[in-house]
């Protein structure tokens, strides 16, 4: 199967960034448990211009984050996985087993409670995460599994973006989500116009940004409506939407990913934290992610194929399908964000911080050595691999 070069770089980008992440987090769990614990939550704390730095990292530098991945969805959308339906419907229904049972499982313990909000938090996968487990196994993995592992995932941000755009907003301030949907709109029609010049679309967006912090919707859906109003035209490196691709990608895999985890795992571990993993809330983010995501994400692939929706690729089978299951079972920067929206209280966020951790490593772990076992390496070009 060929690989596009903009799809090896991404996988190359995501394959590293999940390295870095996984050194930011254990990183931060050291500190925030060190001698210099006071400082450091501290510095996360300050203020800056009357909000926490910790705020214009997730409201501001996330943004740009959900900006990448909204390319992304684009490139796959016109010229990826996704723009070839009979492919694309084996992801998603995986993408959409992986997040309604995980969601289901959650929502079974803790509906009609206070915690039920956190329904979003076990239906998302992160995708650097993720690939970074993945490119592990090296030359073990068929390229059919990295391509249906990146869709999966990319679908599941879109879920999750869907999710927060829908569940997870304020009081609505309906004049600030008018001047911003009117500025994406404008943004549509220079897309249609064929204005190809990113100063524009940018300066719009930082605008839209403005306007959407202040609407109660979530600030970060801007970077999505922003990268769908940029002109992806033929596709080629000219292209205004893969150019900006292209350049997002250092910046967020290096950069804004890594400050993310460093602010937002700064978790300090108390003598009894154990037992705050014994609650309704936690238990469903645990369940969810190690048994709804690989059992979704299998289950509704299985069905897919038995009801001629679609095809299992050639180079791949049943039990690699399930590795990657566990490995969708890697929540993190979703998750948690999903958690900074869905409760308030601090005991209750990093009970919630602790278990996505927790239950992201556990799934890793299965995810790697379950594969580890079923995959072998490539003899003489072609991947062999146990039935």
């Amino acid at each position: 199967m060929k690989i596009t070069r903009i799809f090896k770089t991404f996988f190359e980008s995501e394959k590293s960034a999940g390295l870095i992440l996984i050194g930011c987090t254990l990183l931060s769990l050291f500190i925030a448990n060190s001698i210099w614990s006071d400082h450091y939550l501290h510095f996360w704390s300050q203020k800056v211009s009357n909000h926490e730095l910790t705020h214009w990292i997730n409201d501001g530098l996330m943004t740009l984050f959900f900006l990448l991945i909204g390319l992304e969805l684009e490139r796959e959308v016109y010229a990826g996985e996704l723009s070839n339906i009979k492919n694309a419907l084996l992801p998603i229904s995986g993408a959409l087993g992986g997040m309604l049972l995980p969601a289901g499982i959650f929502l079974i313990l803790n509906f009609g409670t206070k915690t039920q909000s956190g329904g979003g938090i076990p239906m998302a996968t992160d995708i650097a995460f993720a690939l970074g487990i993945l490119s592990l196994l090296g030359n073990r993995v068929p390229i059919s599994l990295k391509i249906f592992l990146t869709a999966l995932a990319v679908i599941d941000d879109l879920g999750a973006i869907l999710i927060i755009a829908i569940f997870y907003n304020g009081n609505i301030n309906w004049w600030d989500l008018s001047i911003a949907l009117s500025i994406f709109g404008v943004l549509l029609v220079l897309n249609r116009m064929k204005v190809h010049n990113l100063i524009p679309y940018i300066i719009g967006g930082i605008f839209m940004w403005y306007f959407m912090l202040n609407s109660g919707v979530h600030a970060t859906i801007t970077g999505v409506l922003l990268a769908f109003a940029i002109p992806f035209s033929d596709g080629s490196k000219k292209s205004p939407s893969i150019m900006l691709q292209n350049f997002l990608h250092r910046p967020v895999a290096y950069f804004i990913l890594p400050v993310f985890a460093l602010a937002n795992t700064a978790i300090l571990f108390n003598s009894n934290w154990e037992v705050g993993l014994t609650n309704n809330y936690t238990i469903g983010i645990a369940l969810g992610l190690l048994i709804g995501k690989p059992i979704g994400i299998s289950l509704f692939s299985y069905l897919a194929v038995k009801l001629k929706i679609c095809s299992l690729p050639s180079d791949i089978n049943w039990k690699s399908i399930i590795g990657v299951g566990f490995l969708g079972g890697i929540g993190f920067t979703m998750s948690i964000f999903i958690t900074l929206l869905a409760y308030d209280e601090i005991v209750q966020i990093d009970n919630s911080k602790i278990m996505i951790l927790l239950s992201s490593l556990i799934a890793a772990i299965i995810g790697f050595f379950f594969l580890k076992t079923i995959l072998k390496p490539t003899i003489n070009g072609s991947q062999m691999e146990e039935i």
